[in-house]
């Protein structure tokens, strides 16, 4: 059975822990383990940050939406905004890279993402904004996926 959720919520930092929060409540529901929920809460916070930060450059007005499924075991989380996109992902991609040094980010984001998702997707067009698709694939018992 698959089961799902969405929200959508102001660009502002302070609604980063209720992005974590707010998927990790929703995914309890599998009985994850201690490190699969905290790898989880930490790509959203990831991933939420860039929207903010680098998507929307901190203006307050966009918008963030996050989707999340689960089924079999699997859960997918989407997180997109419509800020000013990225024009070269694979450069954004790779480690230590930021657009904003002065805010003395470390350019680790989607490296964190990709070590603790088992599949990550990236989408983006300039002036359009970004797409993350991650997939994690949780050791649950198989009773809960039912």
């Amino acid at each position: 059975m698959r089961n799902e959720m969405q929200i959508q919520f102001s660009a502002l930092s302070q609604n980063e822990s209720f992005a974590r929060v707010t998927v990790a409540a929703f995914i309890a529901q599998l009985d994850p383990t201690m490190d699969e929920l905290t790898e989880i809460k930490t790509v959203v916070s990831e991933a939420v940050t860039n929207s903010i930060i680098h998507g929307y450059n901190g203006n307050p007005a966009g918008l963030v939406y996050i989707s999340v499924a689960i089924e079999d075991g699997f859960v997918e989380i989407i997180i997109r905004d419509e800020g000013v996109g990225i024009s070269d992902i694979e450069e954004a991609r790779q480690p230590l890279f930021t657009t904003k040094p002065e805010l003395e980010r470390s350019g680790m984001g989607f490296t964190i993402m990709e070590n603790f998702m088992d599949e990550i997707e990236v989408e983006s067009q300039p002036s359009l904004g970004t797409i993350i698709r991650l997939k994690k694939h949780l050791a649950i018992k198989k009773a809960l996926c039912n």
